[in-house]
């Protein structure tokens, strides 16, 4: 297998994993209650904490996180479950995309 074409497997991977991730989590219908919310926004804040921790965050992750906060405020634990789990799914696609990318410049072809 040539360096290109591991080059590039590694950047398609670097697109579908995320989306895949994303997929994946938010097609999951929520139950609905207010302890179902807290436990899925707990474990997306442990998430973006482990990409902070990275120094990788995204600002969606954020925006989702804050989403689900609002949701929750309503009353609407349906979309802050919803939200709270597509905010994991970002900080781990984050995650993946740090440690993923950490050692990719190595399989670089030199021109």
């Amino acid at each position: 297998m040539s360096m290109i074409g591991s080059t590039a497997q590694i950047r398609l991977c670097c697109l579908l994993v995320p989306m895949w991730l994303i997929a994946s989590t938010v097609s999951v219908p929520a139950a609905g209650s207010e302890a179902e919310f807290k436990a899925a926004f707990a474990a997306a804040e442990a998430a973006e904490k482990e990409a902070e921790g990275l120094r990788n965050r995204w600002t969606a992750t954020e925006a989702a996180l804050t989403e689900a906060n609002k949701a929750a405020d309503r009353g609407d634990f349906d979309q802050a479950i919803s939200q709270a789990k597509e905010a994991e799914a970002l900080a781990k696609a984050s995650i993946f995309q740090d440690t993923n990318e950490k050692d990719a410049w190595k399989n670089l072809e030199i021109r």
